[in-house]
């Protein structure tokens, strides 16, 4: 843990690079510290993962883009940030305005031409159940 997932509306594979927004995301939870400086997300345990739905509905279905002079067709991006009890508040808030920031920039070009919903929510969760077993863990815990 953490993970982030995204899901979006499938018409997005088209006008965007999601591989792209992934990484810039992975590097972008990389760079948040906690109040003594440390990394709040372990760079092995970082995870960012994108899935689209070919199947959707967003708002009215496009009937007011087109009363705009918009295409009709809307598009929706939710990113959900799990990550596992023992961060801070303030750390939470920093990861999610870091975040943010790098999902405002990404989408902003498009944004000036096309209707998109961004939401981004953070989970905190007591587990009930939580098993790791990795060997991507090994390369960055040397020392």
């Amino acid at each position: 843990m953490p993970q982030l997932v995204i899901l979006y509306t499938g018409q997005l594979d088209q006008v965007v690079e999601m591989t792209s927004l992934c990484q810039q995301l992975a590097n972008a939870m990389r760079t948040v510290k906690d109040e003594a400086g440390k990394p709040v997300f372990p760079t092995g345990g970082t995870r960012v993962l994108a899935y689209p739905a070919p199947h959707y509905a967003v708002a009215d279905g496009g009937d007011a883009s087109l009363a705009a002079g918009g295409d009709g067709d809307y598009a929706f991006v939710y990113l959900n940030l799990r990550m596992g009890r023992g961060r801070s508040e303030s750390a939470q808030q920093l990861a999610g305005e870091t975040l943010v920031k790098v999902v405002k920039a990404f989408f902003s070009p498009l944004m000036a031409t096309k209707h998109i919903g961004v939401t981004l929510q953070i989970d905190v969760g007591q587990e009930v159940f939580d098993a790791k077993h990795s060997s991507i863990h090994p390369l960055f815990n040397k020392g």
